[in-house]
């Protein structure tokens, strides 16, 4: 979960500071795989890493981390630059990540 909450007393809407999201929802938002039940199949399949360590799908992605993805015989790697709150449009999925390697 998110580590830090803060409900705004006017209209208690609670805000993410430390700005999370799960690993199958991000896949997803940031358009790297087209679909979440794909994203979590392939994170229960440990096709997915963050920092080098194999990923479950509520895994939360952080800016910074490091997400590795094997397609076939082949790993590709992104660099989170930022998480979204919600869903974002295809023109602006691509600022969501860096491909380091593919």
């Amino acid at each position: 979960m998110c580590a830090t909450w803060l409900y705004i007393l006017s209209n208690c809407t609670p805000l993410c500071y430390n700005a999370c999201m799960r690993l199958d929802k991000f896949l997803k938002v940031s358009r790297i795989i087209k679909r979440r039940t794909v994203a979590n199949k392939a994170c229960e399949l440990a096709r997915v890493t963050i920092n080098g360590k194999p990923a479950k799908p509520a895994k939360d992605v952080k800016v910074g981390d490091v997400i590795g993805i094997r397609f076939g015989d082949k790993d590709a790697f992104f660099k989170v630059l930022s998480v979204p709150t919600g869903n974002v449009s295809k023109s602006d999925a691509d600022a969501l990540y860096e491909v380091i390697q593919e």
